[in-house]
Protein backbone atom coordinates (compact mmCIF):
# COMPACT_ATOMS: atom_id res chain seq x y z
CA UNK A 1 0.00 0.00 0.00
CA UNK A 2 2.98 2.24 0.67
CA UNK A 3 4.79 1.43 -2.62
CA UNK A 4 1.19 2.67 -4.46
CA UNK A 5 1.22 5.79 -2.80
CA UNK A 6 4.58 6.77 -3.86
CA UNK A 7 4.30 5.52 -7.32
CA UNK A 8 0.77 7.32 -7.74
CA UNK A 9 2.39 10.63 -6.24
CA UNK A 10 5.31 10.58 -8.50
CA UNK A 11 3.41 9.94 -11.91
CA UNK A 12 0.88 13.31 -10.67
CA UNK A 13 4.34 14.94 -10.31
CA UNK A 14 5.74 14.61 -13.67
CA UNK A 15 1.80 15.44 -15.20
CA UNK A 16 1.99 19.04 -13.80
CA UNK A 17 5.99 19.27 -14.47
CA UNK A 18 5.18 18.22 -18.39
CA UNK A 19 2.10 20.61 -18.28
CA UNK A 20 4.41 23.30 -16.59
CA UNK A 21 7.54 22.68 -19.60
CA UNK A 22 4.11 22.80 -22.40
CA UNK A 23 2.71 26.31 -20.83
CA UNK A 24 6.31 27.73 -21.77
CA UNK A 25 6.46 26.95 -25.10
CA UNK A 26 6.12 30.19 -26.18
CA UNK A 27 8.91 31.03 -24.48
CA UNK A 28 11.26 28.70 -26.46
CA UNK A 29 11.03 25.14 -27.74
CA UNK A 30 13.10 22.08 -27.18
CA UNK A 31 12.12 18.87 -27.96
CA UNK A 32 13.01 16.28 -24.92
CA UNK A 33 13.21 12.78 -25.62
CA UNK A 34 13.08 10.00 -22.92
CA UNK A 35 15.25 6.70 -23.25
CA UNK A 36 13.96 5.12 -20.38
CA UNK A 37 10.86 5.79 -18.56
CA UNK A 38 11.62 6.48 -14.14
CA UNK A 39 10.96 3.40 -11.81
CA UNK A 40 11.16 4.59 -8.65
CA UNK A 41 11.98 1.45 -5.64
CA UNK A 42 12.36 1.09 -1.97
CA UNK A 43 15.38 -0.39 -0.80
CA UNK A 44 15.63 -2.64 1.86
CA UNK A 45 16.42 -1.09 5.93
CA UNK A 46 18.71 -2.57 7.96
CA UNK A 47 17.60 -3.17 11.66
CA UNK A 48 20.49 -1.62 13.87
CA UNK A 49 21.59 -4.54 16.29
CA UNK A 50 20.82 -3.54 20.19
CA UNK A 51 24.62 -5.20 21.21
CA UNK A 52 27.00 -4.08 18.74
CA UNK A 53 29.99 -5.84 18.02
CA UNK A 54 32.96 -4.69 20.01
CA UNK A 55 36.06 -5.40 18.90
CA UNK A 56 38.41 -4.34 21.68
CA UNK A 57 41.77 -5.59 22.05
CA UNK A 58 42.43 -4.52 25.88
CA UNK A 59 38.73 -7.13 26.68
CA UNK A 60 40.65 -10.63 28.61
CA UNK A 61 39.36 -13.90 27.65
CA UNK A 62 37.96 -16.13 30.15
CA UNK A 63 39.88 -19.53 30.32
CA UNK A 64 37.93 -22.57 30.51
CA UNK A 65 37.70 -24.66 34.23
CA UNK A 66 38.07 -28.18 34.71
CA UNK A 67 36.51 -29.57 37.69
CA UNK A 68 37.46 -33.45 38.97
CA UNK A 69 36.38 -35.61 42.16
CA UNK A 70 39.32 -36.94 43.97
CA UNK A 71 37.13 -39.73 45.44
CA UNK A 72 38.60 -42.07 48.68
CA UNK A 73 36.94 -45.62 49.03
CA UNK A 74 36.14 -45.63 53.11
CA UNK A 75 35.32 -49.01 54.76
CA UNK A 76 32.18 -49.44 57.07
CA UNK A 77 30.18 -52.05 58.33
CA UNK A 78 27.54 -49.92 58.92
CA UNK A 79 23.65 -51.76 57.66
CA UNK A 80 20.63 -49.28 57.69
CA UNK A 81 17.66 -51.09 59.34
CA UNK A 82 14.19 -50.83 57.89
CA UNK A 83 12.17 -47.83 58.81
CA UNK A 84 8.99 -48.78 60.94
CA UNK A 85 5.90 -46.60 61.79
CA UNK A 86 6.10 -45.78 65.97
CA UNK A 87 3.69 -47.71 68.13
CA UNK A 88 1.42 -46.07 70.49
CA UNK A 89 0.75 -48.40 73.93
CA UNK A 90 -2.93 -48.33 74.27
CA UNK A 91 -4.44 -47.97 77.52
CA UNK A 92 -6.30 -50.64 78.92
CA UNK A 93 -10.30 -48.97 79.56
CA UNK A 94 -11.01 -50.06 83.32
CA UNK A 95 -13.75 -52.57 83.35
CA UNK A 96 -17.03 -51.83 84.40
CA UNK A 97 -19.03 -54.55 86.66
CA UNK A 98 -23.06 -54.25 87.06
CA UNK A 99 -22.72 -55.21 90.31
CA UNK A 100 -21.15 -54.18 93.64
CA UNK A 101 -21.21 -54.21 97.44
CA UNK A 102 -20.00 -52.46 100.14
CA UNK A 103 -19.58 -53.54 104.10
CA UNK A 104 -17.73 -51.59 106.70
CA UNK A 105 -17.68 -51.50 110.57
CA UNK A 106 -16.76 -48.67 112.80
CA UNK A 107 -16.33 -47.88 116.40
CA UNK A 108 -19.59 -46.60 118.19
CA UNK A 109 -21.22 -49.80 116.93
CA UNK A 110 -21.60 -48.57 113.36
CA UNK A 111 -22.55 -50.03 110.26
CA UNK A 112 -22.48 -48.96 106.51
CA UNK A 113 -24.14 -51.74 103.66
CA UNK A 114 -24.73 -50.95 100.10
CA UNK A 115 -25.57 -53.34 97.00
CA UNK A 116 -26.49 -52.15 93.71
CA UNK A 117 -27.40 -54.86 90.90
CA UNK A 118 -28.12 -54.05 87.43
CA UNK A 119 -29.52 -56.59 85.03
CA UNK A 120 -29.81 -56.63 81.55
CA UNK A 121 -33.53 -57.64 80.48
CA UNK A 122 -32.54 -57.09 76.43
CA UNK A 123 -30.11 -54.18 74.94
CA UNK A 124 -32.22 -51.87 75.84
CA UNK A 125 -33.48 -52.69 78.95
CA UNK A 126 -32.44 -52.90 82.50
CA UNK A 127 -33.35 -53.68 86.00
CA UNK A 128 -31.85 -52.32 88.83
CA UNK A 129 -31.58 -53.56 92.48
CA UNK A 130 -30.51 -51.04 95.18
CA UNK A 131 -30.27 -51.32 99.04
CA UNK A 132 -28.56 -48.77 101.47
CA UNK A 133 -28.24 -49.10 105.53
CA UNK A 134 -26.46 -46.66 107.51
CA UNK A 135 -26.78 -47.46 111.65
CA UNK A 136 -25.05 -46.64 114.99
CA UNK A 137 -25.61 -48.03 118.42
CA UNK A 138 -25.06 -44.76 120.32
CA UNK A 139 -22.91 -44.66 122.94
CA UNK A 140 -22.93 -40.87 123.09
CA UNK A 141 -21.19 -39.67 126.54
CA UNK A 142 -23.53 -37.94 129.06
CA UNK A 143 -27.01 -38.52 126.85
CA UNK A 144 -28.95 -40.31 129.43
CA UNK A 145 -31.68 -41.48 126.55
CA UNK A 146 -31.28 -44.05 123.79
CA UNK A 147 -29.57 -42.58 121.12
CA UNK A 148 -28.93 -45.39 118.50
CA UNK A 149 -30.64 -45.25 114.36
CA UNK A 150 -31.16 -46.47 111.35
CA UNK A 151 -31.72 -45.50 108.10
CA UNK A 152 -32.66 -47.94 105.36
CA UNK A 153 -33.67 -47.46 101.80
CA UNK A 154 -34.28 -49.89 99.09
CA UNK A 155 -34.96 -49.57 95.53
CA UNK A 156 -36.19 -51.53 92.43
CA UNK A 157 -35.96 -49.63 89.22
CA UNK A 158 -36.41 -50.23 85.31
CA UNK A 159 -35.73 -48.16 82.76
CA UNK A 160 -35.51 -48.73 78.80
CA UNK A 161 -34.51 -46.83 75.83
CA UNK A 162 -34.78 -46.77 72.30
CA UNK A 163 -34.40 -44.19 69.55
CA UNK A 164 -37.81 -42.41 70.37
CA UNK A 165 -37.75 -42.18 74.28
CA UNK A 166 -36.51 -42.95 77.30
CA UNK A 167 -38.23 -44.59 80.23
CA UNK A 168 -37.80 -45.37 83.87
CA UNK A 169 -40.33 -46.43 86.32
CA UNK A 170 -39.19 -47.46 90.17
CA UNK A 171 -40.78 -48.64 93.42
CA UNK A 172 -39.16 -48.44 97.13
CA UNK A 173 -39.46 -47.98 100.43
CA UNK A 174 -37.64 -47.06 103.50
CA UNK A 175 -37.67 -47.13 107.12
CA UNK A 176 -36.08 -44.75 109.73
CA UNK A 177 -35.10 -44.99 113.39
CA UNK A 178 -34.57 -41.88 115.85
CA UNK A 179 -34.48 -41.21 119.60
CA UNK A 180 -35.33 -37.81 121.30
CA UNK A 181 -31.95 -37.94 123.56
CA UNK A 182 -31.31 -34.02 123.94
CA UNK A 183 -32.91 -33.67 126.43
CA UNK A 184 -32.37 -30.03 128.22
CA UNK A 185 -30.14 -28.98 130.83
CA UNK A 186 -32.68 -27.76 133.46
CA UNK A 187 -35.40 -31.13 133.14
CA UNK A 188 -35.94 -31.55 136.50
CA UNK A 189 -37.57 -35.05 135.78
CA UNK A 190 -35.78 -38.30 138.04
CA UNK A 191 -33.20 -40.10 136.19
CA UNK A 192 -35.53 -42.85 137.20
CA UNK A 193 -38.35 -41.62 135.35
CA UNK A 194 -36.15 -40.87 132.20
CA UNK A 195 -34.54 -44.30 132.42
CA UNK A 196 -37.57 -45.68 131.84
CA UNK A 197 -38.57 -43.38 128.56
CA UNK A 198 -39.11 -44.93 125.87
CA UNK A 199 -37.84 -42.09 123.02
CA UNK A 200 -37.77 -44.11 119.85
CA UNK A 201 -39.19 -42.55 116.75
CA UNK A 202 -40.18 -44.84 113.58
CA UNK A 203 -40.68 -43.64 109.99
CA UNK A 204 -42.08 -45.47 107.33
CA UNK A 205 -42.18 -44.27 103.72
CA UNK A 206 -42.97 -46.06 100.25
CA UNK A 207 -43.12 -44.52 97.26
CA UNK A 208 -43.64 -45.07 92.98
CA UNK A 209 -42.33 -43.15 90.25
CA UNK A 210 -41.88 -43.02 86.76
CA UNK A 211 -39.95 -40.53 84.22
CA UNK A 212 -40.07 -40.78 80.50
CA UNK A 213 -38.01 -38.33 77.91
CA UNK A 214 -39.09 -38.17 74.41
CA UNK A 215 -36.37 -37.06 71.73
CA UNK A 216 -38.46 -36.50 69.03
CA UNK A 217 -41.99 -34.64 69.79
CA UNK A 218 -42.83 -31.41 71.23
CA UNK A 219 -43.74 -32.88 74.29
CA UNK A 220 -40.63 -33.08 75.75
CA UNK A 221 -40.48 -35.25 79.27
CA UNK A 222 -42.67 -35.76 82.29
CA UNK A 223 -42.69 -36.96 85.38
CA UNK A 224 -44.67 -37.89 88.58
CA UNK A 225 -43.99 -39.69 92.11
CA UNK A 226 -46.52 -40.80 94.87
CA UNK A 227 -45.16 -41.26 98.36
CA UNK A 228 -46.99 -42.47 101.34
CA UNK A 229 -45.50 -41.42 105.07
CA UNK A 230 -45.95 -42.40 108.05
CA UNK A 231 -44.35 -43.03 111.62
CA UNK A 232 -45.14 -44.90 115.06
CA UNK A 233 -47.37 -41.89 116.24
CA UNK A 234 -50.10 -42.71 113.62
CA UNK A 235 -48.78 -39.79 111.71
CA UNK A 236 -50.48 -40.34 107.62
CA UNK A 237 -49.46 -38.49 104.88
CA UNK A 238 -49.85 -38.90 100.92
CA UNK A 239 -47.40 -36.74 98.54
CA UNK A 240 -47.99 -37.05 94.67
CA UNK A 241 -46.49 -34.68 92.56
CA UNK A 242 -46.13 -34.98 88.55
CA UNK A 243 -45.08 -32.25 85.84
CA UNK A 244 -44.77 -31.93 81.88
CA UNK A 245 -42.86 -30.10 79.59
CA UNK A 246 -43.86 -29.17 76.58
CA UNK A 247 -41.35 -27.35 73.87
CA UNK A 248 -41.94 -25.15 70.71
CA UNK A 249 -39.96 -23.64 68.54
CA UNK A 250 -41.46 -21.19 66.28
CA UNK A 251 -39.12 -18.63 64.17
CA UNK A 252 -35.69 -19.78 65.85
CA UNK A 253 -37.02 -19.34 68.82
CA UNK A 254 -37.70 -21.93 71.56
CA UNK A 255 -41.04 -21.64 74.02
CA UNK A 256 -40.96 -24.02 76.79
CA UNK A 257 -44.41 -24.70 78.74
CA UNK A 258 -43.75 -26.46 82.07
CA UNK A 259 -47.55 -27.87 83.44
CA UNK A 260 -47.38 -29.34 86.91
CA UNK A 261 -49.99 -30.70 89.68
CA UNK A 262 -48.79 -31.06 93.44
CA UNK A 263 -51.41 -31.95 95.89
CA UNK A 264 -50.40 -33.20 99.64
CA UNK A 265 -52.98 -35.24 102.05
CA UNK A 266 -52.46 -35.73 106.00
CA UNK A 267 -53.44 -36.61 109.67
CA UNK A 268 -52.09 -36.29 112.96
CA UNK A 269 -52.95 -38.50 115.58
CA UNK A 270 -51.34 -36.54 118.49
CA UNK A 271 -52.49 -32.90 119.43
CA UNK A 272 -51.42 -30.64 122.01
CA UNK A 273 -55.40 -30.36 123.17
CA UNK A 274 -55.88 -34.17 123.34
CA UNK A 275 -58.20 -34.08 120.84
CA UNK A 276 -58.75 -35.98 117.42
CA UNK A 277 -55.26 -35.21 115.77
CA UNK A 278 -55.19 -32.85 112.58
CA UNK A 279 -55.87 -32.96 109.04
CA UNK A 280 -54.70 -31.14 106.24
CA UNK A 281 -55.04 -31.20 102.50
CA UNK A 282 -53.29 -28.89 100.29
CA UNK A 283 -53.49 -28.69 96.44
CA UNK A 284 -51.02 -26.32 94.12
CA UNK A 285 -51.21 -26.07 90.26
CA UNK A 286 -49.05 -24.47 87.97
CA UNK A 287 -48.35 -23.71 84.43
CA UNK A 288 -45.51 -21.64 83.76
CA UNK A 289 -44.71 -20.68 79.86
CA UNK A 290 -40.75 -19.22 78.86
CA UNK A 291 -39.42 -17.93 75.86
CA UNK A 292 -35.33 -18.84 75.12
CA UNK A 293 -33.93 -16.38 73.28
CA UNK A 294 -29.79 -16.83 71.98
CA UNK A 295 -28.04 -14.41 69.92
CA UNK A 296 -24.43 -15.18 70.04
CA UNK A 297 -22.90 -14.39 73.79
CA UNK A 298 -26.52 -13.32 75.45
CA UNK A 299 -28.95 -15.86 77.07
CA UNK A 300 -32.46 -14.65 77.68
CA UNK A 301 -34.95 -17.06 79.22
CA UNK A 302 -38.30 -14.80 79.97
CA UNK A 303 -41.05 -16.47 81.90
CA UNK A 304 -43.76 -16.05 84.21
CA UNK A 305 -45.25 -19.13 86.90
CA UNK A 306 -48.82 -19.33 87.61
CA UNK A 307 -49.76 -21.21 90.51
CA UNK A 308 -53.69 -21.95 91.84
CA UNK A 309 -53.59 -23.07 95.37
CA UNK A 310 -55.82 -24.90 97.34
CA UNK A 311 -56.33 -24.84 101.26
CA UNK A 312 -58.96 -28.02 100.90
CA UNK A 313 -59.90 -27.92 104.95
CA UNK A 314 -59.97 -24.37 105.22
CA UNK A 315 -62.18 -23.74 101.92
CA UNK A 316 -59.56 -21.34 100.96
CA UNK A 317 -57.97 -20.61 97.89
CA UNK A 318 -55.23 -18.25 96.07
CA UNK A 319 -53.88 -17.23 92.67
CA UNK A 320 -50.13 -16.36 92.78
CA UNK A 321 -48.13 -14.89 90.11
CA UNK A 322 -44.45 -15.45 90.11
CA UNK A 323 -41.20 -13.94 87.95
CA UNK A 324 -39.18 -16.73 86.18
CA UNK A 325 -36.23 -14.46 84.03
CA UNK A 326 -32.71 -15.74 83.85
CA UNK A 327 -30.19 -14.10 81.60
CA UNK A 328 -26.49 -14.61 81.03
CA UNK A 329 -24.17 -12.81 78.97
CA UNK A 330 -20.75 -14.23 78.00
CA UNK A 331 -18.46 -10.75 78.37
CA UNK A 332 -14.84 -12.61 78.12
CA UNK A 333 -15.50 -16.06 76.54
CA UNK A 334 -15.40 -19.01 79.40
CA UNK A 335 -13.11 -16.49 81.63
CA UNK A 336 -16.13 -14.73 82.80
CA UNK A 337 -19.83 -14.72 82.24
CA UNK A 338 -22.45 -12.23 83.97
CA UNK A 339 -25.45 -14.30 85.10
CA UNK A 340 -28.69 -12.85 86.81
CA UNK A 341 -32.80 -14.25 87.55
CA UNK A 342 -35.27 -13.31 88.92
CA UNK A 343 -37.86 -15.95 90.19
CA UNK A 344 -40.60 -17.27 92.55
CA UNK A 345 -42.80 -20.66 93.40
CA UNK A 346 -45.50 -21.43 95.79
CA UNK A 347 -43.62 -24.36 97.92
CA UNK A 348 -45.68 -27.49 98.92
CA UNK A 349 -44.09 -28.22 102.59
CA UNK A 350 -44.54 -32.08 103.30
CA UNK A 351 -44.05 -34.26 107.04
CA UNK A 352 -41.91 -36.15 104.95
CA UNK A 353 -39.36 -33.32 104.09
CA UNK A 354 -39.91 -31.77 107.61
CA UNK A 355 -38.23 -35.02 109.11
CA UNK A 356 -35.57 -35.77 106.10
CA UNK A 357 -34.20 -32.28 107.44
CA UNK A 358 -34.68 -33.14 111.27
CA UNK A 359 -35.88 -35.86 112.30
CA UNK A 360 -36.34 -34.84 116.47
CA UNK A 361 -39.44 -32.91 115.07
CA UNK A 362 -42.18 -33.84 117.28
CA UNK A 363 -45.16 -35.54 115.94
CA UNK A 364 -47.48 -32.74 116.54
CA UNK A 365 -46.73 -30.26 113.34
CA UNK A 366 -48.78 -27.91 111.27
CA UNK A 367 -48.21 -28.03 107.94
CA UNK A 368 -48.95 -25.07 105.19
CA UNK A 369 -47.41 -23.87 101.97
CA UNK A 370 -44.19 -21.54 101.78
CA UNK A 371 -44.52 -18.54 99.53
CA UNK A 372 -41.45 -17.94 98.00
CA UNK A 373 -42.73 -14.44 96.80
CA UNK A 374 -39.66 -13.91 94.86
CA UNK A 375 -35.59 -14.35 95.24
CA UNK A 376 -33.03 -11.81 93.07
CA UNK A 377 -29.54 -13.21 92.03
CA UNK A 378 -26.97 -11.37 90.34
CA UNK A 379 -23.58 -13.04 89.89
CA UNK A 380 -20.08 -14.33 88.23
CA UNK A 381 -18.69 -17.05 86.76
CA UNK A 382 -15.80 -18.56 84.45
CA UNK A 383 -12.63 -19.83 84.68
CA UNK A 384 -9.14 -18.00 86.03
CA UNK A 385 -7.66 -20.49 84.08
CA UNK A 386 -8.06 -24.23 82.40
CA UNK A 387 -7.47 -25.60 85.48
CA UNK A 388 -9.26 -22.73 88.12
CA UNK A 389 -12.83 -22.21 87.94
CA UNK A 390 -14.89 -19.75 89.97
CA UNK A 391 -18.94 -18.72 90.81
CA UNK A 392 -19.52 -15.75 92.90
CA UNK A 393 -23.45 -14.40 93.54
CA UNK A 394 -25.26 -12.11 95.64
CA UNK A 395 -28.97 -12.88 96.06
CA UNK A 396 -31.93 -11.71 98.13
CA UNK A 397 -35.03 -12.97 98.85
CA UNK A 398 -38.93 -12.65 100.21
CA UNK A 399 -40.44 -15.62 101.87
CA UNK A 400 -43.87 -15.92 103.54
CA UNK A 401 -44.73 -18.71 106.20
CA UNK A 402 -41.72 -19.66 105.48
CA UNK A 403 -40.36 -23.10 108.16
CA UNK A 404 -38.63 -22.64 110.22
CA UNK A 405 -37.30 -25.42 113.68
CA UNK A 406 -38.16 -24.44 117.24
CA UNK A 407 -37.78 -25.85 120.68
CA UNK A 408 -41.13 -27.59 121.45
CA UNK A 409 -42.33 -26.59 124.91
CA UNK A 410 -45.67 -26.64 124.16
CA UNK A 411 -45.82 -30.59 123.01
CA UNK A 412 -45.48 -30.83 127.11
CA UNK A 413 -49.16 -30.76 127.57
CA UNK A 414 -49.10 -33.72 126.43
CA UNK A 415 -48.14 -35.46 129.52
CA UNK A 416 -46.03 -39.05 129.18
CA UNK A 417 -45.01 -38.49 125.94
CA UNK A 418 -41.53 -39.47 124.86
CA UNK A 419 -41.29 -36.36 123.29
CA UNK A 420 -42.87 -33.90 125.75
CA UNK A 421 -39.46 -33.67 128.01
CA UNK A 422 -38.22 -30.23 125.98
CA UNK A 423 -36.42 -32.94 123.34
CA UNK A 424 -38.72 -32.57 120.94
CA UNK A 425 -38.84 -29.44 117.94
CA UNK A 426 -42.11 -27.89 115.81
CA UNK A 427 -42.62 -25.93 113.01
CA UNK A 428 -43.14 -22.22 113.36
CA UNK A 429 -44.18 -20.25 110.52
CA UNK A 430 -42.89 -16.58 109.58
CA UNK A 431 -42.25 -14.09 106.80
CA UNK A 432 -38.60 -13.61 106.14
CA UNK A 433 -36.44 -11.48 104.06
CA UNK A 434 -32.81 -13.28 103.36
CA UNK A 435 -29.33 -11.50 102.04
CA UNK A 436 -27.11 -13.90 101.24
CA UNK A 437 -23.90 -14.29 99.32
CA UNK A 438 -21.90 -17.10 97.75
CA UNK A 439 -18.41 -17.76 96.37
CA UNK A 440 -16.95 -21.02 95.00
CA UNK A 441 -13.74 -21.86 93.94
CA UNK A 442 -12.95 -25.54 92.19
CA UNK A 443 -9.04 -25.92 91.04
CA UNK A 444 -7.84 -29.58 88.77
CA UNK A 445 -4.65 -29.26 89.93
CA UNK A 446 -3.71 -32.35 87.67
CA UNK A 447 -5.97 -35.38 86.64
CA UNK A 448 -5.11 -36.83 89.87
CA UNK A 449 -6.05 -34.11 92.39
CA UNK A 450 -9.25 -32.27 92.65
CA UNK A 451 -9.90 -29.49 95.08
CA UNK A 452 -13.35 -27.70 95.89
CA UNK A 453 -13.98 -24.71 98.05
CA UNK A 454 -17.29 -23.29 99.01
CA UNK A 455 -19.13 -20.49 100.92
CA UNK A 456 -22.25 -18.44 102.01
CA UNK A 457 -22.99 -15.82 104.82
CA UNK A 458 -26.57 -15.01 105.23
CA UNK A 459 -28.40 -12.24 106.83
CA UNK A 460 -31.85 -12.37 108.02
CA UNK A 461 -35.24 -10.37 109.41
CA UNK A 462 -37.88 -11.88 110.45
CA UNK A 463 -41.51 -10.40 110.87
CA UNK A 464 -42.87 -12.00 114.40
CA UNK A 465 -40.50 -14.31 115.40
CA UNK A 466 -37.45 -13.53 117.72
CA UNK A 467 -35.21 -14.48 115.04
CA UNK A 468 -35.09 -17.22 112.45
CA UNK A 469 -34.38 -20.09 114.36
CA UNK A 470 -31.73 -22.51 113.59
CA UNK A 471 -30.94 -20.98 110.52
CA UNK A 472 -26.74 -20.44 110.22
CA UNK A 473 -25.25 -17.22 109.40
CA UNK A 474 -22.39 -18.62 107.33
CA UNK A 475 -21.57 -22.28 106.13
CA UNK A 476 -18.59 -23.46 104.11
CA UNK A 477 -17.19 -26.61 102.75
CA UNK A 478 -13.63 -27.87 101.33
CA UNK A 479 -13.81 -31.23 99.29
CA UNK A 480 -10.62 -32.79 97.95
CA UNK A 481 -10.11 -36.00 96.17
CA UNK A 482 -6.35 -37.59 95.36
CA UNK A 483 -5.69 -40.10 93.50
CA UNK A 484 -2.36 -40.96 94.74
CA UNK A 485 -1.12 -44.29 92.73
CA UNK A 486 -3.02 -46.62 90.44
CA UNK A 487 -3.69 -48.18 93.56
CA UNK A 488 -4.42 -45.56 96.56
CA UNK A 489 -6.83 -42.81 96.72
CA UNK A 490 -7.69 -41.04 99.44
CA UNK A 491 -10.19 -37.85 99.97
CA UNK A 492 -11.40 -35.12 102.46
CA UNK A 493 -14.43 -33.45 103.04
CA UNK A 494 -14.47 -30.38 105.69
CA UNK A 495 -17.37 -27.89 106.96
CA UNK A 496 -18.36 -25.31 108.91
CA UNK A 497 -21.67 -24.60 110.24
CA UNK A 498 -22.25 -20.73 112.11
CA UNK A 499 -23.97 -19.88 114.96
CA UNK A 500 -27.68 -20.87 114.79
CA UNK A 501 -30.50 -19.34 117.34
CA UNK A 502 -32.95 -20.81 119.47
CA UNK A 503 -35.52 -20.82 122.34
CA UNK A 504 -34.68 -21.56 125.44
CA UNK A 505 -37.91 -21.66 127.88
CA UNK A 506 -38.54 -22.88 131.39
CA UNK A 507 -41.60 -25.42 131.59
CA UNK A 508 -42.13 -23.54 134.97
CA UNK A 509 -41.65 -20.09 133.59
CA UNK A 510 -43.48 -20.24 130.54
CA UNK A 511 -43.64 -16.27 129.75
CA UNK A 512 -39.64 -16.54 130.16
CA UNK A 513 -38.60 -17.01 126.71
CA UNK A 514 -34.66 -16.01 126.15
CA UNK A 515 -33.21 -16.52 122.81
CA UNK A 516 -30.17 -19.23 123.27
CA UNK A 517 -26.88 -19.54 120.82
CA UNK A 518 -26.22 -22.52 119.17
CA UNK A 519 -22.38 -22.64 119.03
CA UNK A 520 -20.63 -22.84 115.52
CA UNK A 521 -18.84 -26.06 114.92
CA UNK A 522 -16.35 -27.61 112.47
CA UNK A 523 -15.85 -30.78 111.38
CA UNK A 524 -13.39 -33.09 109.16
CA UNK A 525 -14.33 -36.05 107.59
CA UNK A 526 -11.28 -38.27 105.65
CA UNK A 527 -10.93 -41.45 103.40
CA UNK A 528 -8.34 -43.83 101.95
CA UNK A 529 -8.61 -46.49 99.54
CA UNK A 530 -6.82 -49.14 98.63
CA UNK A 531 -7.34 -50.50 94.97
CA UNK A 532 -6.39 -54.59 95.03
CA UNK A 533 -7.67 -55.23 92.00
CA UNK A 534 -10.47 -54.08 89.29
CA UNK A 535 -12.73 -55.97 91.50
CA UNK A 536 -11.72 -55.78 95.48
CA UNK A 537 -10.81 -53.01 97.16
CA UNK A 538 -11.08 -51.59 101.04
CA UNK A 539 -11.67 -48.32 102.53
CA UNK A 540 -10.90 -46.57 106.20
CA UNK A 541 -13.41 -43.56 106.64
CA UNK A 542 -12.94 -41.11 109.71
CA UNK A 543 -15.31 -38.89 110.38
CA UNK A 544 -15.37 -35.90 113.39
CA UNK A 545 -11.62 -36.17 113.34
CA UNK A 546 -10.95 -33.14 115.41
CA UNK A 547 -13.57 -34.99 118.39
CA UNK A 548 -15.31 -31.77 118.21
CA UNK A 549 -18.17 -31.78 121.06
CA UNK A 550 -20.47 -29.61 118.76
CA UNK A 551 -24.71 -30.22 118.75
CA UNK A 552 -26.26 -29.80 114.84
CA UNK A 553 -29.24 -29.23 116.79
CA UNK A 554 -29.83 -27.33 120.36
CA UNK A 555 -28.98 -30.32 122.99
CA UNK A 556 -28.22 -32.61 121.01
CA UNK A 557 -24.44 -33.90 121.14
CA UNK A 558 -22.86 -35.83 118.15
CA UNK A 559 -20.49 -38.79 118.40
CA UNK A 560 -17.01 -38.49 118.67
CA UNK A 561 -14.55 -39.50 116.46
CA UNK A 562 -16.05 -42.07 114.15
CA UNK A 563 -13.36 -44.41 112.44
CA UNK A 564 -14.89 -47.14 110.11
CA UNK A 565 -13.42 -50.02 108.35
CA UNK A 566 -14.47 -51.70 105.00
CA UNK A 567 -14.30 -53.45 101.75
CA UNK A 568 -16.08 -53.19 97.96
CA UNK A 569 -16.30 -56.16 95.66
CA UNK A 570 -17.46 -55.51 92.03
CA UNK A 571 -18.99 -58.18 89.86
CA UNK A 572 -20.96 -59.70 87.15
CA UNK A 573 -23.54 -62.85 87.48
CA UNK A 574 -22.40 -64.11 84.45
Amino acid sequence: MHFKAIKKNLFFSMFMFCGFLYAQDPIGSETVTVVKPYTPSVSDANKIRETPSRNDSVSLQKKPVQYSIFSVPVASTFTPAKGRATTVERVRPPKVYDNYATLGFGNYSNVLAEFYSNLEIDRSSNFGISLNHNSSQGGIEDVILENKFYDTELNLNYNTRNRDLSWIAEVGGEHQLFNWYGLPEFNSNSDAELLSLDSQQNYYSVYLGSEIELYDSFFDSANAQFRHSGDAYGTAENHFNAEGIFEIEIAEELITTAVGADIVNGKFDEAYDGGAGYDYTFMNFNIKPSLLILRDDLSINLGVNFVYGMDVEASDNSFYIYPAVTASYRLAGDYFTAYAGLDGDLQQNTYYNFYQENPYVSPTLTIRPTDNEYKGYLGAKGKLSNAISYNVRGSYQSQFNKALFKRNYDASTLEGEAYTYGNSFEVVYDDVKTLSFYGELNVDVNTNFRLGINGEFFNYNTDVQASAWNLPTMKASLNADYQITEKWYAGANLFYVGERKDEVRSISLVFDEPVATVDSYFDVNTHVGYRFNDRLSAFVKGANLLNNDYQRWLDYDVQGIQVLAGATYKFDWN
